[in-house]
């Protein structure tokens, strides 16, 4: 994992940092001229701008300033005050070392037509903790971010305008981190071992979710849990009867009437993991059933969709329910659900709200967007970074649902089991067409991902 700080925790690790400031800004400043001969293809005759602040990202770029003059570039440093909104002509790199996360003013960045942009630690104008930017941001090319990444890389617009973000290492000791970067050999770690000896049983998975007017939401969270390693999914809504076509893999079981709920309760020793909500539906009768459903389910649960709906406007209060349960509880909001649980957008830091959120509900979060935030109750989170637009469309958080309780059901840490089925199902979208990707493209796709881990983890 890639840790993530925010600007006011790495001033922090600056400060308390054994290693002398010349030394540390020396390092940064070679590991931003390595980052530039290589967008350069090599240095001589080239000519590159070094735009230079005040602070320690000026004092960074003066020596990649000075490293790079050494290897034959033509370069000019221009103070950032000066260069503020200026056009500069003949220019093949610009080094953006004006602010970094130091800014605190709306910022102009000088213009250079046809030059590539790098910028040091983040582009400066862009936000360091919630990657908010001016119009007058210049998109890099490049970003060098030193020591740890920082949440205003990760959060859009500042993703989009930092371009191919490396972390370079410094010598920095990162103590007690908060938050990191999830990657695949993170999730190759934590998947579930592959006992020979298994049978379905022991991965077994219960859903309570669709409705005979959203059937489609409840076929793809099972069939995602088939496809992410459940043994065996038995799926039920009080509405849909068992002759409704679903998955063909997937056990249709009927409840009905007033007492249904104790019918799913009764089977549920069998189960490793639940989910409850993919296009459930709404009615007072219906959110009465979830919430009683949400609270003395003893097993591992996720909670998606219409239930996180009934959660929200639960007379008691989401906390309240929640604290009745035993087991691990995932809950798997966009922003609007969010708004249903807590009365309130998230903010601009996401990081924040979703660690607010899984403190006060006493649940892990999975606050989903382009860069999706996983938080458990004691205050650590997970980042997951989508590929791209792809996810954007109806039907995939019905899909992470049924990935994510495939997860709790192979045993793993329930932190880790949701942040390994936020990076499978956003794996599963890389290997799609970049266009006209469905729901159901993803599921289909899911074991190859799952192979892929296994090959890289030397599973068999």
């Amino acid at each position: 994992m890639i840790p993530i700080v925010t600007p006011a925790e790495m001033r922090r690790h600056d400060a308390e940092s054994p290693v002398p400031v010349e030394v540390l800004v020396e390092r940064a400043g070679a590991a931003v001229a390595r980052a530039a001969l290589a967008m350069l293809d090599g240095a001589y005759g080239r000519h590159v701008v070094v735009v230079a602040g005040p602070g320690f990202n000026g004092a960074d770029g003066r020596v990649a300033a000075r490293r790079l003059a050494a290897r034959g570039a033509r370069v000019r440093v221009i103070d950032a005050a000066d260069a503020a909104g200026t056009t500069m002509r003949d220019v093949d790199l610009v080094v953006d070392a004006a602010f970094g996360t130091g800014l605190r003013d709306s910022w102009s960045a000088p213009r250079a037509p046809g030059a590539r942009v790098l910028a040091v630690d983040i582009p400066s104008g862009v936000d360091g903790l919630t990657g908010a930017g001016g119009p007058g941001v210049a998109r890099a090319d490049q970003t060098v971010t030193l020591a740890a990444l920082k949440p205003g890389l990760l959060l859009h617009p500042g993703r989009e305008l930092s371009g191919e973000v490396s972390v370079a290492d410094i010598g920095l000791e990162m103590v007690g981190v908060r938050s990191h970067l999830v990657q695949a050999d993170d999730v190759a770690g934590w998947l579930p071992h592959q006992d020979p000896t298994t049978h379905k049983w022991r991965r077994g998975v219960r859903v309570v979710a669709g409705s005979p007017s959203m059937a489609g939401a409840a076929d793809l969270c099972t069939r995602a849990a088939m496809r992410a390693g459940a043994g065996m999914v038995h799926l039920s809504h009080p509405e849909r009867t068992a002759s409704t076509p679903g998955p063909t893999e997937v056990v249709a079981v009927p409840v009905s009437g007033p007492e249904w709920i104790g019918e799913v309760l009764a089977d549920l020793a069998r189960f490793a993991s639940m989910v409850i909500g993919p296009g459930m539906g709404r009615s007072a009768e219906l959110d009465r059933a979830s919430v009683e459903l949400i609270a003395t389910a003893d097993l591992p649960l996720v909670v998606d969709g219409d239930a996180l709906g009934a959660l929200g406007d639960a007379s008691s209060g989401p906390a309240q329910v929640l604290t009745q349960r035993r087991a691990a509880t995932v809950l798997t909001p966009h922003d609007g659900e969010v708004v249903r649980l807590t009365g309130s957008a998230p903010g601009a830091d996401r990081f924040a709200t979703a660690r607010d959120l899984a403190r006060s509900l006493g649940a892990i979060v999975v606050l989903k967007g382009p860069t999706t935030i996983v938080a458990e109750p004691e205050g650590a989170t997970l980042a997951v970074t989508a590929p791209d637009a792809r996810l954007a469309t109806a039907g995939t958080g019905d899909v992470l649902a049924g990935i994510i309780a495939a997860m709790l059901a192979g045993g793993q840490d329930p932190f880790h089991a949701a942040a390994a089925g936020v990076w499978i199902h956003g794996a599963s979208a890389a290997l799609g067409p970049r266009m006209g990707l469905v729901a159901g493209d993803l599921i289909d796709r899911i074991p190859q991902v799952w192979s892929n881990l296994m090959d890289a983890d030397g599973s068999t």
